[in-house]
């Protein structure tokens, strides 16, 4: 498993976690909240990068979600 596929891995089980919340836009927040607290800004920088790129199909559209509306947060 590459570095890469660890960081969506771990991404995805962010994303599962805060899924079950019933206010999605609390669980979009939780998740960028999480990356930005939890996460090394080079596995930040590394993880957008693969959101950025065309290899972000096996990104939960959760997480993807969170990406989009809390980058600034995150980056």
């Amino acid at each position: 498993m590459t570095h890469d596929d660890n960081l969506i891995r771990m991404a995805n089980q962010i994303g599962t976690f805060f899924e079950s919340m019933p206010d999605r836009q609390e669980a979009l927040e939780g998740i960028a909240t999480h990356l930005k607290k939890f996460w090394d800004p080079r596995m930040r920088q590394a993880f957008l990068a693969q959101v950025d790129g065309s290899s972000h199909q096996d990104i939960r559209e959760i997480v993807l979600a969170a990406v989009r509306a809390h980058r600034t947060l995150i980056g």
